[in-house]
């Protein structure tokens, strides 16, 4: 498997991941931290934060897999 299909799977895996649990949160979340559709707001902002942590616990899974497998 390429590098780049690599880095496209977990970048996939974490967008999903990070959509799923942001908007089965958003209705507990405050008013300005959902997002409007359609709209570029803080919403969205939020929902990238955690996309970006998904895909860091990704990576950090994968770095101590590969220590801890040698």
């Amino acid at each position: 498997m390429s590098a780049t299909s690599v880095r496209w799977i977990k970048s996939l895996i974490a967008v999903v991941a990070g959509n799923a649990v942001y908007f089965s949160l958003a209705s507990r979340m405050p008013a300005a931290a959902r997002h409007q559709p359609f709209k570029l707001d803080l919403g969205v902002l939020v929902d990238f934060w955690f996309c970006l942590v998904f895909y860091g616990l990704i990576e950090l899974a994968l770095l101590l897999h590969r220590r801890y497998r040698k």
